[in-house]
């Protein structure tokens, strides 16, 4: 799959629900109200404090990501990351290159580290994936995330720190 990683707009906005809506729904991956309006999910993904990227393949927006400092003040030198890939294009590599870019970006952007704060331990495809990108886990908070289907579960903290 040939992608092409840009920063999102507005325009971008039934491209990134068409994503959104069915992770925020599913409630297994993101620690976000299930019942979220697709107004509140835009401007949550779309932030002021948020670069906001889409990958497109073929003329369609197959994933998103975001970056913003992770914390500020004495914090905003690590730099959070969400990403989300929509159904169809999953397990095609999307979230790899978003992950490889959204480091670029990081970089660039003169962060010194990312941290995921809340990586869902049964989202074991990411995790794998964090991890083959040089992510660690620093910690697991047990039983933090109340999954859908199979209750409460652990969530990671996962860090790289970023080389330059």
């Amino acid at each position: 799959m040939t992608l092409s990683i840009k920063h999102a707009s507005n325009a971008d906005s039934d491209a990134l629900w068409h994503i959104l809506e069915p992770i925020i729904r599913a409630g297994e991956t993101y620690p976000l109200p299930r019942d979220m309006s697709r107004d509140d999910a835009l401007a949550y993904w779309l932030s002021q404090s948020h670069q906001t990227f889409t990958a497109t393949s073929e003329g369609s927006v197959v994933g998103t990501y975001y970056i913003r400092p992770n914390n500020s003040g004495g914090g905003a030198h690590v730099a959070n990351c969400g990403y989300m890939v929509g159904e169809n294009a999953r397990g095609k590599g999307v979230a790899r290159a978003m992950c490889a870019h959204s480091i670029e970006v990081a970089r660039q952007s003169g962060f010194k580290a990312i941290q995921f704060n809340f990586v869902i331990a049964t989202n074991t495809r990411a995790v794998a994936l964090w991890i083959s990108c040089g992510f660690e886990t620093l910690c697991t908070l047990p039983q933090v995330f109340d999954h859908p289907r199979e209750g409460l579960v652990d969530a990671l903290v996962m860090f790289k720190q970023l080389e330059f």
